[in-house]
């Protein structure tokens, strides 16, 4: 049986069950990898390319995540079964210069935000503006990449505004970037290749002890943040600053939650008619019960 793979995906449980031990007592045989850190940041360095596309490309881990609209889809194309016993939900919101003229939602009009291409800040930047802004008024800007890519594209000052969640959304606070609008999303679960259930009730208790001690104690961890941004930011990062980010929730993502993400995303034409698969729950998910 080949090995578990587990990859962090910019939050900090997994690298508090690793600290901890716990993937190793629940038995779970298991190989640990970073990604972000040790290519410099160039593992979010994809034009406007973003999740659903690496979710096409194939991804390595036993276990991924990205928003839960796009592990819908992806789901929905057989790129992988969403997991349904478990989502999470990431602080996020669109940040401007602390210096900058806008100051509303409605002050967003055609200004430039940048997010990554069907992914969480793409779909979350538009459900958070739909109050205030006619879909004309968005002008979503992709081509500054993923998370970190467009995280420092706003530091450079060559973003007027950008979507941010988990560890850049902090650094941006405490660089002193202002919030215009909370864009909060829930992570979805995405289950790759075929491990065996029993390894993935591993995974998942080992990550539920992590939460707990996240939630009792979260400025003993936060300093996991730096393992995964590029080194050229440590030296500015306070993360004793920061909060926890992104929390696990053991609830169902259930039949009901999928379909309606499902037509909001239809609705929205943020794929292509006909690309978004069958859109059958049954078919595009998984629970280990």
């Amino acid at each position: 049986m080949p090995k578990f793979i587990i990859e962090p995906h910019f939050r900090l449980q997994e690298w508090v069950a690793e600290e901890k031990d716990y993937f190793a007592q629940e038995g779970l045989d298991y190989e640990f990898r970073e990604l972000m850190r040790s290519t410099d940041g160039k593992q979010h360095d994809k034009g406007s390319k973003g999740a659903f596309q690496s979710f096409e490309e194939g991804r390595s881990a036993s276990v991924s995540c990205a928003c839960h609209w796009t592990v819908n889809v992806a789901a929905s194309n057989g790129h992988g079964r969403m997991l349904t016993d478990v989502y999470s939900v990431a602080q996020a919101g669109v940040f401007v210069p602390a210096d900058s003229p806008i100051k509303t939602p409605q002050d967003l009009a055609g200004v430039p935000i940048s997010v990554g291409f069907q992914s969480g800040s793409h779909y979350a930047t538009v459900q958070a503006l739909e109050p205030f802004l006619k879909p004309d008024e968005m002008n979503l800007k992709y081509e500054t990449g993923m998370l970190f890519k467009r995280m420092e594209h706003l530091i450079n000052g060559e973003a007027p505004a950008c979507n941010l969640f988990n560890g850049p959304m902090y650094f941006a606070e405490q660089l002193g970037f202002r919030k215009v609008i909370d864009t909060t999303f829930m992570i979805g679960t995405m289950i790759h290749g075929d491990p065996d259930p029993e390894d993935l009730r591993k995974f998942f208790r080992a990550l539920r002890k992590a939460q707990r001690d996240i939630d009792l104690r979260p400025e003993l961890y936060t300093h996991y943040y730096k393992n995964e941004f590029p080194d050229r930011f440590h030296a500015k990062m306070d993360t004793r600053r920061w909060g926890p980010g992104e929390r696990l929730v053991f609830e169902p993502y259930t039949k009901e939650v999928y379909e309606e993400s499902f037509e909001w995303i239809a609705a929205h034409g943020i794929f292509p008619e006909g690309t978004m698969g069958s859109g059958q729950y049954e078919r595009a998910t998984l629970s280990l019960g």
